[in-house]
C-alpha cells in the first residue's frame, strides 16, 4: 500500500501548495504556519518513501492504507472548508474567526492521525532494518547509455525471429493470385506483433504491395472505428456516412490494387465475418496477415496454414537478452554472464518477459548481488504458467519502478485496450490527478514528460508515434502490462475523489448518462451532497454514474457536487434551455462538449472549484463557448483549450489574479491582448489564438497583437485569422515554435521570423499565410530551425541555401499546388534526416525525388522521403 500513501500524498501537497497562494489567501481565514507545518509532515513522508520503498515489508500494506486514507481525509477537509469559505465570502468578524477556528480543529485532527501514522511507520522500519549492515563495496558494471534508449525512432527488437520473417514474407509474396489471409498464431507476448511490424516495414514487403494497411482490432472493437482506419479516414470520425457506405467506399479504394492489411491482435471471427466481403479479390496476389492469440480464430480466418509463433530457444533467449541488456551481441561483462544466463532461461522462451527484464536491468545500478536477487525471483515462479508467468514476471519490473512513477504506470489502466493515448492528454491527467512531485526549475509538463520518458525506456510504456521535430505524440501500453496494471491497482485502489470530469451539455438522446464521463453503459443513481450558494443549505442531488467509475473512486459517496447554471440554444431551433452541470467540488480537470449554442451564466459557482486546473472546450456549433467573468478568480488554471472559446476582456482589471501557473492558452477567440491582460499570465509557454470578422468589421489592431511580444517566456505560438495582417507584428523572441494560418504576410517578411527569433526550431505556415508567389531568400537565416511545414500554401518560386537552414532536420510539404520544385540545395543539410510530401503535384514530387536519389548516390543514405505517408525506396522509381 506504499503507492496509495504516495499518491494521496503527493496529491495533498499540491492541495496544500494551492491553498497558500497569495490569491487564496487574501480570500480565506486560514492559519497558514499550521498549513505549512502539515506541507513539512506531508514532504517528509514522500522523502521517506522515497528513500525506503523498496525495504518497506507487506506486514506494513495495512499501515501504508491508513497513510493513504490520512491524506485523502486531510484533502477531503480542505477542500471542504475553502469552498464553503468561499461561497459565504462573509467579512464580519466573528464569522472569520468562526471559519478559522473550525478550519483549524479539523486539520488539528489531520495532522494528530499523520504524526501518529509517521512515528509508526518509521519505528517499524527502524526495527527490521537495525541490523542491517553497510553493503560490502562492490564492482559496478556502467548502465548502458541514455542515448540507446532515447533513441527517436525505437525500432522493434527482432532478435530471434529473422527465420519467420523471411518465411512469412515469401508465404506473401508467393503463391497463387488470389486473395489470400494468414494467421499468426501464439500467446500473448510471444512477438506476433513485433513481427508483423517488421513484415510490414519490409522493404520487399513495401515494394510489393502497392497498398498497405495496419489495424488493430482487439477484444472491444467498433466496426465504424476499423473501417474508418482502414481507410486511413480519421479526419471523418463525425462523417454522416453510414456503415454500408463506408463498407463500399472500402472495396472502392482497394479495387484494382495489390494489398496487404494487417489486422493485428484479432479475438473473435465476427468482426472477419462482417468485414472480409469487403475486400475485393483482385487476382493480383493482394493479402491480408492477421494476428491472434486464439487457435479456433486462426482456423476459422486462414485460406493458409496459420502461422504459429513459438518460445524462443535458450540461444535465442540469450542473444535477445544481450540485446536489451547490453545493446550489442553477447555479455561484456564476465561476473554477470553466468547469472545473465540463468535469467534468460528462466523467462521461459517469452520474448516479451525477456525485453522487460532486460530492459529492467539495462536500467539499474548494475552489480552481481541486484542481479542474483532478480534471478533468484525469476527461478521462483519459473513453474508457473503461461499468462500467469509472464505476469509474474513483469510485476518484477514494476516492482523494480521508483516509487514515484508507480502511480502513472497503474493509471494506464483507465485507458481501453491497445488504446492510442495521446501524451499531451495523458500528461495533463497525471497532472490533475496529482501523481507529479515538483523538481525544481522544471514546470509540471516537464515532469511529466520526464516520467514518461522513463516508463518508456523502462519498457512499461511504448512509444507508438513521432512527431516531424522526434517528440513522440503518442503512446500505449502492452495487453500484459495492462493486465498487470489492473491486478496492481485493486491492491492499491489510491485514487480516491474524482479529479477528472467529462460533460456533454445538451446531448441529444444523452439525457440517461454517467455525470462524470458521460457514457451511458451501466448506470445506477446515487445520492450526493449539493454545494448551493451562501442563501442556501447543501441539499442532496441524485446523478447516475457508471460502474467504471463508482470502482475507480472509493470514497465516492463522499463526494461534494457544484450546481452550474448556462443557456444552450436547442438542436435544431430557437428555443433557449437552460442547462445545469453538476461538477464534484474535487474537480481538477473538466472537459465539456456541446452541441449548441452554450454560453455559462454570470455569476457562475464555477469559482467553488478552486482546485481547477485544465478547461477543455469542445463545440460542435459554429459559435465559441462564453465563459463567465469569474474565470478570471481562478488563479490555478494551467491549461485552457478547445476549438474556440471567448474571455470576457472586461473582466481583466489592475485587480484581477495574477494566473502564475497558467501554461496554455489554445484556440482563444478574439481576445483583446492588453497590456492588462498580458500581465495576468507572465508564464505562459504554449498559445493557439483565432481572429474572425465580428459585426462593425473591426480593425485588427483593436485586438492588440503587438502586445504579444511582452510575453517573453512564450515558445509555442500559433495564429490563425481571416484576412488578418501581420506585416509590423513582433513576437518574442523565446519562441520555439510558431505556426501562422491565414494571416496575409508579404514573402519579404520572413527577415523579420528569420533574423529575430533566433531560438525558433520549428515553424509551420498554412493556408494562403504569405501573399504572393516567390520566396527568395537572401539574408534571412534560421539558425536553429528544425522543422519546416509548408500547407496549402501559394508558393511558387522558392530560392535559398543550404546556409539559410544549418540545422533542419525535417521539410514538410503538404497540398503545394503551384510549387514545382525545392532548392536543390536543401538536400546539402548535413542534418536533414527526412523529407515529407502529401498531396502535392506530380512535379514537385519528381523533383524531390531527384534530390534524395542523388544524396543516395552520393551516400548520404540517411536522408529519407515519404510520399503520402508512404516510404518512397530509391532505385524502384
Amino acid at each position: 500500500m506504499a503507492v496509495a500513501a504516495y499518491a494521496t500524498l503527493c496529491s495533498l501537497s499540491h492541495v496544500l501548495d494551492k491553498l497558500q497562494h497569495p490569491a487564496r489567501l487574501r480570500q480565506l481565514h486560514v492559519d497558514t504556519n499550521q498549513i505549512q507545518s502539515l506541507q513539512k509532515k506531508v514532504e517528509f513522508l514522500l522523502d521517506f518513501l522515497e528513500a525506503h520503498c523498496q525495504r518497506i515489508s507487506k506486514e506494513i500494506g495495512d499501515l501504508g492504507r491508513q497513510i493513504a486514507d490520512a491524506a485523502a481525509e486531510a484533502e477531503e477537509v480542505v477542500d471542504r472548508h475553502v469552498v464553503d469559505q468561499l461561497r459565504y465570502r462573509s467579512h464580519k468578524e466573528g464569522h472569520c474567526m468562526a471559519a478559522l477556528s473550525s478550519f483549524s480543529q479539523d486539520i488539528d485532527q489531520v495532522i494528530g492521525k499523520i504524526d501518529s501514522l509517521t512515528k509508526e511507520l518509521t519505528m517499524i522500519v527502524k526495527e527490521e532494518w537495525v541490523d542491517v549492515q553497510k553493503e560490502q563495496p562492490i564492482v559496478s558494471v556502467p548502465v548502458r547509455s541514455l542515448e540507446v534508449h532515447l533513441s527517436r525512432d525505437k525500432k522493434s527488437n527482432m532478435v530471434g525471429f529473422d527465420e519467420h520473417l523471411e518465411r512469412i514474407v515469401d508465404q506473401l509474396t508467393r503463391g497463387e493470385p488470389d486473395l489470400q489471409i494468414l494467421p499468426i498464431v501464439g500467446m500473448g507476448g510471444i512477438g506476433k506483433t513485433t513481427l508483423a511490424q517488421n513484415v510490414f516495414k519490409n522493404s520487399y514487403i513495401m515494394h510489393h504491395f502497392d497498398k498497405r494497411i495496419w489495424v488493430t482490432i482487439s477484444q472491444e472493437y467498433s466496426a465504424r472505428e476499423i473501417l474508418l482506419c482502414l481507410l486511413n479516414d480519421e479526419k471523418s470520425q463525425e462523417s454522416s456516412e453510414t456503415l454500408a457506405e463506408l463498407k463500399d467506399r472500402l472495396h472502392k479504394t482497394l479495387f484494382r490494387r495489390r494489398y496487404l492489411i494487417v489486422m493485428d491482435d484479432v479475438w473473435d471471427v465476427d468482426v472477419w465475418d462482417e468485414l472480409s466481403r469487403f475486400f475485393p479479390n483482385n487476382r493480383n496476389e493482394s493479402r491480408i496477415l492477421v494476428t491472434t492469440r486464439i487457435s479456433n480464430v486462426a482456423v476459422s480466418l486462414g485460406s493458409q496454414e496459420s502461422y504459429s509463433v513459438d518460445f524462443l530457444n535458450e540461444e535465442k533467449s540469450w542473444n535477445l537478452f544481450c540485446q536489451e541488456s547490453f545493446a550489442q551481441k553477447g555479455c561484456p561483462y564476465s561476473e554477470l554472464e553466468e547469472i545473465g544466463k540463468n535469467i534468460a532461461k528462466s523467462c521461459g522462451g517469452l520474448p516479451l518477459a525477456i525485453v522487460v527484464i532486460g530492459g529492467l536491468l539495462a536500467n539499474s545500478n548494475m552489480t552481481r548481488e541486484h542481479w542474483e536477487s532478480v534471478a533468484e525471483n525469476v527461478n521462483a515462479i519459473h513453474n508457473s504458467k503461461d499468462y500467469g508467468q509472464c505476469l509474474q514476471i513483469l510485476s518484477l519490473s514494476y516492482n523494480s519502478l521508483p516509487i514515484h512513477l508507480k502511480p502513472c504506470f497503474l493509471y494506464m489502466r483507465v485507458f481501453r485496450e491497445d488504446s492510442k493515448i495521446y501524451v499531451s492528454e495523458l500528461t495533463k491527467l497525471w497532472i490533475a490527478e496529482g501523481f507529479l512531485k515538483p523538481i525544481r526549475g522544471k514546470s509540471l509538463e516537464d515532469v511529466a514528460e520526464k516520467y514518461l520518458r522513463d516508463l518508456i525506456d523502462r519498457n512499461m510504456i511504448l512509444s507508438l508515434e513521432f512527431g516531424y521535430d522526434g517528440n513522440i505524440e503518442s503512446c500505449g501500453i502492452h495487453d500484459l502490462l495492462r493486465d498487470l496494471c489492473l491486478r496492481e491497482y485493486k491492491k492499491e485502489h489510491f485514487i480516491y475523489a474524482p479529479k477528472v470530469q467529462s460533460v456533454t451539455v445538451h446531448g441529444i438522446g444523452m439525457k440517461n448518462k454517467c455525470f462524470l464521463c458521460s457514457t451511458t453503459k451501466a448506470l445506477q443513481m446515487i445520492d450526493l451532497n449539493e454545494v448551493h450558494d451562501a442563501s442556501k443549505l447543501t441539499s442532496i442531488a441524485s446523478v447516475l454514474v457508471c460502474n467504471k467509475c463508482k470502482n475507480m473512486y472509493p470514497s465516492l459517496d463522499k463526494a461534494r457536487l457544484v450546481k452550474v447554471r448556462a443557456v444552450s440554444k436547442n438542436w435544431g431551433s430557437s428555443k433557449y434551455l437552460e442547462e445545469e452541470i453538476l461538477h464534484p467540488t474535487s474537480l481538477r480537470c473538466l472537459e465539456l462538449e456541446t452541441l449548441g449554442d452554450f454560453e455559462y451564466l454570470s455569476p457562475s459557482t464555477l469559482p467553488l472549484l478552486w482546485n481547477q486546473e485544465t478547461f477543455i472546450f469542445y463545440s460542435l456549433y459554429k459559435e465559441p463557448i462564453l465563459l463567465p467573468c469569474e474565470i478570471w478568480d481562478m488563479p490555478h488554471i494551467r491549461h485552457f483549450g478547445g476549438p474556440g472559446f471567448l474571455l470576457p476582456n472586461q473582466a481583466v482589471t489592475q485587480d484581477s489574479i495574477i494566473m502564475e501557473n497558467l501554461q496554455e492558452f489554445c484556440y482563444l477567440r478574439n481576445f483583446r491582448w492588453t497590456e492588462e491582460a498580458l500581465e495576468r499570465i507572465p508564464n505562459l509557454k504554449k498559445l493557439c489564438i483565432s481572429f474572425y470578422e465580428e459585426k462593425g468589421n473591426m480593425d485588427w489592431s483593436y485586438y492588440c497583437l503587438y502586445n504579444l511580444v511582452r510575453l517573453q517566456k512564450l515558445e509555442s505560438l500559433l495564429v490563425k485569422g481571416e484576412n488578418l495582417s501581420l506585416e509590423n507584428l513582433t513576437f518574442p523572441t523565446s519562441l520555439k515554435e510558431l505556426s501562422l494560418c491565414r494571416c496575409n504576410i508579404p514573402w519579404e517578411s520572413m527577415v523579420t521570423i528569420g533574423s529575430l527569433l533566433p531560438n525558433l526550431e520549428k515553424l509551420e505556415l498554412d493556408e494562403n499565410t504569405f501573399e504572393g508567389l516567390n520566396w527568395n531568400q537572401v539574408e534571412d537565416e534560421f539558425p536553429r530551425l528544425k522543422v519546416l511545414k509548408f500547407f496549402s500554401c501559394n508558393l511558387k518560386w522558392w530560392r535559398a541555401e543550404n546556409i539559410h537552414f544549418p540545422k533542419l532536420e525535417s521539410l514538410v510539404l503538404g497540398y503545394m499546388k503551384y510549387l514545382e520544385e525545392i532548392p536543390s540545395v536543401i538536400g546539402d543539410i548535413p542534418t536533414l534526416h527526412s523529407i515529407h510530401v502529401e498531396g502535392c503535384n506530380h512535379l514537385l514530387i519528381d523533383s524531390v525525388k531527384q534530390i534524395v536519389e542523388e544524396q543516395h548516390e552520393n551516400g548520404n543514405e540517411s536522408l529519407q522521403l515519404y510520399i503520402d505517408e508512404e516510404r518512397y525506396q530509391v532505385g524502384n522509381s
